[in-house]
């Protein structure tokens, strides 16, 4: 959706723009490379784990990161920036490399979930855009995941558009949404831009526009005849809308050889509306007719529907997924970890906080993830750069929460998680498509990811293990940090 038209590369904190004409006034050939990681801190409504997503966005803000006449135009109007500067920027590419899971993965806090290596001046460009894409679209897979393992097998439609908070928010929304797992989106441009398939019938002003509701109902079923699923709760759900929809199916339908699709309830008390509904319904022979259920719907209330015995098939959910109104804040950031010196020796930097959470993890390093011999994810494990590691023996590893403990990896295997993206600038990575992101983030929770850390409450932590080598390399820069105090 980006293009030379709506160009995104101002996507930017000033700062950004202010550090990199610091970084330009030292001279080009002097810029020493830095790497900065992407992370997050805490799961979503304290579940167990996230979703990466937003990653295609990413590659095509790097594929078309540029500044136009008028971006350096308005950059001169701030009278902040050298003649120089800005006209290095008329010609701007991204110079560096980027690093990251691929798209789909199921992450934890704590992990560099991708990485920029590239001079300083280039990898502060790309920040607040990085972080936009995948805080937002990450955010809202995670979300839409936990709705639809609520709705244990049913179908669950992204019904949010109009209440996301602007219209990229629902479009891409959408597009996050599909990954976590929905079956479809009723946002047209979402289908159009990302193949999501879309579904949506009528509102309650199509009811309320004709002088009756039979009517209604009559027109839209000689309209649509192979799809017809008929809003019911206009007026009154048992009285009025539910014995229409059976007119409708008998009267209109069934001569026509067709069936009635379904029926929507959109208000009132879910669980009990259904179950009468479906009652009816099966009275009436209609067995195959399908009840959908909408209005302000998330896990939570999608469970209590169901632990009621609820007789609901779909669930359209809207503005509690498309804007995660639960915990509406993703939370990844983007912190430097390693400086490159005039020898081409990279030097680890760290973070150091009051708060523990907040110390960051040092320098330049890899990514595994650890499996047994059932295939189960035991842990993730950070390793540094280039560290071998090899599990066809018992593995010591270390725990930081508890390092003094003597611990091994036993009859386990080691997948490396982050893969090369862009490299001296150029997107290398080949993008899957989204059902196949989709299927990746299915697999991952049926085949890999334990039980228990898919519970909504107190979910099982996933641990994040260090190498011997990398933990004492991340004490040695703490002790280091504490010098400079």
């Amino acid at each position: 959706m980006q293009s030379d038209e709506r160009n995104l590369s101002l996507v930017m904190d000033l700062y950004e723009m202010t550090m990199a004409n610091g970084y330009f006034s030292d001279g080009l050939d002097k810029i020493k490379k830095v790497t900065f990681d992407v992370f997050y801190r805490n799961n979503p409504d304290n579940g167990g784990y996230a979703i990466f997503a937003g990653l295609e966005q990413v590659l095509e803000l790097v594929k078309n990161f540029h500044f136009s006449k008028s971006d350096v135009a308005y950059f001169r109007s701030l009278h902040l920036f050298s003649e120089e500067f800005l006209t290095y920027l008329e010609s701007y590419h991204f110079h560096g490399d980027i690093d990251a899971l691929p798209e789909g993965t199921v992450m934890y806090p704590h992990e560099p979930i991708l990485t920029v290596t590239a001079p300083m001046l280039d990898a502060q460009l790309l920040e607040t855009a990085i972080l936009a894409e995948i805080n937002h679209q990450s955010l809202i897979a995670t979300k839409t995941n936990r709705i639809v393992r609520a709705a244990q097998g049913r179908v669950v439609s992204d019904f949010g558009a109009r209440r996301a908070h602007n219209m990229d928010a629902a479009v891409y929304g959408a597009r996050a949404a599909y990954i976590g797992g929905a079956n479809g989106t009723a946002t047209v441009l979402a289908g159009k831009e990302f193949g999501i398939p879309v579904g949506g019938t009528m509102a309650h002003s199509w009811v309320m526009y004709f002088d009756d509701e039979f009517e209604a109902f009559k027109k839209y079923a000689e309209i649509y005849p192979d799809n017809v699923v008929l809003l019911i709760d206009t007026y009154d759900v048992i009285h009025s809308g539910l014995p229409n929809a059976i007119r409708t199916a008998k009267e209109i339908l069934h001569p026509m050889g067709k069936r009635l699709k379904g029926v929507r309830i959109d208000s009132g008390d879910l669980a009990y509306l259904s179950k009468r509904v479906r009652k009816i319904l099966d009275d009436e022979g209609l067995h195959d007719c399908q009840i959908v259920a909408s209005n302000s719907l998330d896990e939570y209330t999608i469970r209590s529907i169901l632990d009621q015995g609820g007789r609901i098939d779909s669930f359209g959910v809207g503005e509690r997924l498309i804007t995660a109104k639960s915990d509406p804040v993703f939370g990844a950031v983007y912190k430097l970890v390693a400086v490159e010196n005039q020898d081409k020796i990279w030097t680890p930097r760290i973070k150091v906080s009051e708060s523990i959470e907040k110390i960051t993890n040092p320098g330049r390093k890899d990514l595994y993830r650890i499996y047994n011999s059932n295939g189960k994810a035991l842990c993730d494990l950070i390793a540094c750069e280039g560290e071998t590691v090899d599990l066809s023996a018992p593995f010591r590893y270390v725990d930081p929460k508890e390092p003094w403990r003597l611990r091994h990896y036993t009859n386990c295997t080691a997948k490396a998680l982050k893969v090369p993206v862009v490299r001296d600038g150029k997107v290398i990575y080949q993008t899957p498509s989204l059902d196949a992101i989709r299927e990746y983030v299915r697999h991952q929770l049926t085949e890999e990811i334990w039980e228990e850390e898919q519970r909504f409450e107190n979910p099982h932590p996933h641990f994040m293990d260090m190498t011997p080598a990398y933990y004492e390399e991340k004490m040695q820069v703490l002790a280091q940090s504490r010098k400079g105090r």
